[in-house]
């Protein structure tokens, strides 16, 4: 009872998984506890979003399950085809990885348990969590009751935060005054099947929907030459879902298959399960110190493989902001931005998913297709968070604009940069070293705000930018000071960090790291020309030179910059700031005018400075 932990996580599944691996990351103190012996060992959830492979990559642990997965881009009076529909269209969804990733959930949970392992944390097995002891003041701390459930002995832990990740009938949840779930409780029955299947069926190796007047099948395609199967039981929503046995659900799989003969080689997991749309109420408690992400938080049908994908997101987005409110550098507004952004994503992935259940019981292809083609952006991945104070130019609500605009005296420049959403994909070359990289990928997770500037002369701006670094380097050096000494828990470097050197992007702050994106030529500057903190951060300049096509003609060649944020003049620059989980916080596009370069300095650092102290506890 003497050690208080900074942050424990109830649950060992990807949310629990994905949040604990993030905090360590950052620096923080985390303990996992789970109930089960192992990690999953067969079935459950089986598919990897666009945006979440890409947020894996940025945390060195895609390239394993890229080699396992199987990629998806990518549904028959008799049966037969009725149509085919590619997953991510690239006209309407701008994506890195425009394909879903199917693999087993087991394999994905051992990725992310063996990059904790390395930094020296494990997973605390068979232990229930039992109820927690809230805290009278600000100052104490959460009392944890858990259980070994091998030895039945009681046992207790002292927190700073606590968060549930523990599932649909989440026990941390039950602690929350107020957060009961809410909305469809009854749902339809499905069978699920995890098999190796002999049979002449065409589309077996595509994720296909098979709809017939026994009921609907979701095919997907999996690793080691399986078979997950999505078995709609009609005739039996109304029975206890618990009755519906093994062999009946096969036989429903076989007649819904007819005429295609569907031979069982193997059944390695199976299950049945009531789906439903619903949310809990709340997704924290008064104090802003227990949490509950992922299934704890909404539970929804697994048919557009969703999940797990949105669980892991919940935790991506509650972690930096755990960690930098544990550092004692962000201000109480910041925890509260976790419920006002992924309650909200929430409630829109609810409501797909209702519509997309209906279609996909009532076999209308056309309803199934319009809907997934409207909703497409969100399931990739890319939700998009409204007005706060991390976004203060966020549209109140999100209507899928195509672009924003960034505004400067009645002025608009088209850019698909927005406030509250994703950085899209932009290939650029690092400087240093020459290589093509993903602009929005090549800087580590680190916890830090990445602050870009775009400019198309390094001459003509390097006194504005070295007047800008001398006044906001007062602030980051305060929260820098201020979050050394609140942490005391010394991050573990691993062989991982000796391939992304995270000490090229924390030298000149550990909160923000400096990025420079210009288009002129590499031989008309040195990184010795740039103000002392861009030379410091050198690894983060990069030349804009690779074409984007634009078209199928691929005749018309714009920048990634004109991409990111429009034409930028020789006497403008753009200023933008990309939260830790890579959502575009605010941008600016600012002139030198008659004040020169120092005026602009001055309302550049201006503007950061109003920005940031909206969330973080010092100023300039």
């Amino acid at each position: 009872m003497d050690i208080v932990n900074q942050v424990t996580v109830i649950g060992a599944g990807p949310a629990g998984l994905m949040l604990a691996c993030t905090l360590a990351r950052y620096g923080i103190q985390v303990t996992i506890l789970d109930d089960r012996p192992s990690s999953t060992a067969t079935g459950r959830a089986d598919g990897l979003q666009p945006k979440t492979i890409e947020t894996l990559k940025q945390l060195g642990l895609a390239d394993s399950l890229l080699e396992r997965g199987v990629k998806k881009s990518t549904a028959d009076e008799k049966l037969h085809r009725t149509a085919r529909e590619i997953h991510y269209p690239k006209d309407i969804v701008d994506l890195l990885d425009p394909n879903l990733l199917l693999i087993h959930q087991g394999m994905i949970e051992d990725v992310f348990i063996q990059d904790l392992k390395v930094r020296g944390v494990e997973v605390q097995r068979n232990s229930s969590f039992d109820g927690l002891v809230q805290p009278t003041s600000e100052n104490e701390d959460i009392v944890v009751k858990y259980k070994d459930v091998q030895t039945g002995e009681d046992k207790v832990l002292k927190t700073k935060y606590l968060v549930g990740c523990d599932g649909a009938h989440s026990n941390v949840r039950k602690c929350i005054d107020g957060a009961e779930m809410e909305g469809d409780q009854s749902g339809s029955v499905w069978g699920i099947l995890d098999a190796v299947i002999e049979t002449k069926f065409p589309d077996l190796w595509s994720k296909a929907i098979v709809q017939s007047e026994k009921g609907a099948i979701l095919s997907i395609p999996r690793e080691r030459n399986m078979t997950r199967l999505y078995i709609e039981l009609q005739d039996t929503a109304e029975e206890n879902s618990k009755e519906v046995v093994q062999d009946f659900v096969m036989k429903r799989a076989e007649e819904i298959f007819s005429p295609y003969e569907l031979i069982w080689k193997r059944i390695e997991w199976f299950a049945v399960y009531r789906f439903g749309q619903r949310a809990a109420k709340r997704f924290s408690d008064n104090t802003q110190r227990v949490f509950i992400v992922g299934d704890a938080a909404h539970n929804q049908s697994p048919k557009a493989a969703q999940g797990m994908n949105v669980s892991m997101h919940d935790s991506f987005n509650l972690s930096w902001k755990l960690a930098l409110t544990i550092k004692s550098v962000a201000l109480p507004c910041l925890l509260e931005t976790y419920t006002q952004e992924r309650q909200a994503v929430a409630r829109d992935l609810l409501a797909f998913d209702f519509e997309h259940t209906n279609a996909y019981s009532a076999g209308d292809p056309i309803a199934l297709a319009e809907n997934f083609a409207q909703n497409i952006r969100f399931i990739s991945g890319l939700a998009e968070y409204g007005k706060n104070v991390l976004n203060p130019e966020a549209a109140d609500e999100i209507t899928n604009p195509k672009e924003s605009k960034i505004r400067l005296s009645g002025e608009t420049r088209s850019g698909v940069l927005r406030p509250g959403a994703l950085l899209p994909p932009a290939r650029v070359t690092r400087y240093i070293d020459a290589n093509p990289v993903d602009l929005q990928l090549d800087i580590p997770l680190l916890g830090q705000f990445r602050i870009f500037f775009f400019i198309p002369d390094v001459h003509r701006w390097s006194s504005c930018l070295e007047y800008i670094f001398q006044r906001f380097s007062n602030l980051t050096k305060a929260l820098d000071r201020t979050s050394v000494a609140a942490n005391s828990f010394a991050q573990q470097e691993t062989e991982l960090d000796e391939y992304n050197q995270p000490t090229r992007y924390i030298g000149v702050s550990k909160l923000f790291t400096y990025a420079l994106v210009t288009g002129m030529d590499k031989e008309r500057f040195e990184i010795a020309d740039l103000p002392i903190s861009l030379q410091e951060s050198s690894w983060t300049i990069y030349v804009d030179d690779i074409p984007q096509n634009v078209g199928d003609s691929h005749l018309s060649k714009e920048s990634y910059t004109h991409k990111w944020v429009g034409d930028v003049k020789d006497d403008e620059i753009v200023v933008l700031n990309v939260r830790p989980d890579g959502y575009v916080g605010s941008l600016k596009m600012f002139r030198m005018l008659n004040n020169g370069s120092e005026g602009v300095g001055a309302e550049v650092a201006k503007w950061l400075e109003d920005y940031y102290s909206k969330f973080l506890k010092c100023q300039l």
